[in-house]
């Protein structure tokens, strides 16, 4: 484990000096991060512009969720890139052959190799929200809720790389340049929304399936104080550690099931 802590700062350190040799280009890149986001939050304000309420949400409530969303969210997209592009880089052009020839864990290696810098202003945007939306809301926070809020964001996080992850180890048996993940990628957008406003189908879909609600929609009523969904929210923590051990089988699978591309 200090190991391995030791190469991520080491990965991470170096990336950002590459990263920011090329100061116009990561510039660039961050304003665009950042006129997405504000856009996201646009859209929360016209729509409330033309309703009271989202079904029984308030817009403080909303945007709390929306919030949220947003941090174990940008610490995904921090190390995302290599999924996103993983079957066209590492299977169909070959690079995994070099990282089976470091003495390293290859997932390690995949996921730390590049960063999305950029990605960390959704993080800082979150939190700020967050803390607007407490005091508007008059949610009185204890000791407890602080460590619950950590522990959230942190399985918040584990789901999205698990689901992510998972998706990506079909490129081991299925050599394909996009891949699955795009359009499983675009669906983050309804777990930035109260599930309650879709369907049943919906509802099932990103609870039990693809278990976005659980990273986003769940550990947040807990501090909006929604009782009827305390079961969910307890179940947080199983459902990442179970999707996350998931994750790394069916990887590891994977890895077993590679053959080099010989090139």
């Amino acid at each position: 484990m200090k190991r391995h802590l030791r190469l991520f700062l080491l990965y991470f350190v170096q990336y950002t000096k590459v990263r920011l040799a090329y100061r116009a280009d990561f510039f660039i890149a961050f304003f665009s991060s950042m006129g997405a986001t504000v856009l996201g939050f646009g859209f929360l304000l016209v729509l409330f512009t033309k309703i009271p309420r989202l079904e029984d949400w308030s817009f403080y409530e909303v945007l709390f969720l929306y919030g949220f969303s947003l941090i174990p969210l940008g610490l995904f997209n921090v190390i995302s890139w290599n999924l996103y592009e993983f079957g066209d880089l590492y299977i169909i052009q070959g690079r995994f052959d070099r990282i089976l020839l470091r003495p390293v864990d290859s997932l390690f290696q995949v996921l730390f190799e590049k960063f999305r810098i950029e990605s960390l202003q959704e993080v800082v945007t979150g939190v700020a929200v967050v803390a607007v939306c407490v005091r508007r809301l008059h949610v009185g926070w204890g000791p407890a809720d602080y460590f619950w809020f950590a522990l959230m964001v942190v399985c918040g996080f584990l789901i999205y790389i698990s689901v992510f992850l998972i998706l990506t180890s079909v490129s081991f048996w299925f050599e394909d340049r996009v891949g699955i993940v795009p359009p499983v990628f675009n669906m983050l957008t309804f777990a930035r929304y109260p599930l309650t406003i879709f369907n049943v189908f919906i509802q099932f879909l990103l609870s039990w399936i693809i278990p976005f609600g659980f990273a986003s929609f769940y550990p947040t009523t807990h501090f909006l104080h929604r009782e009827i969904f305390r079961p969910y929210f307890h179940l947080v923590p199983v459902v990442a550690a179970t999707f996350f051990l998931l994750a790394v089988l069916v990887w590891n699978k994977g890895v077993e099931n590679y053959s080099s591309t010989g090139s």
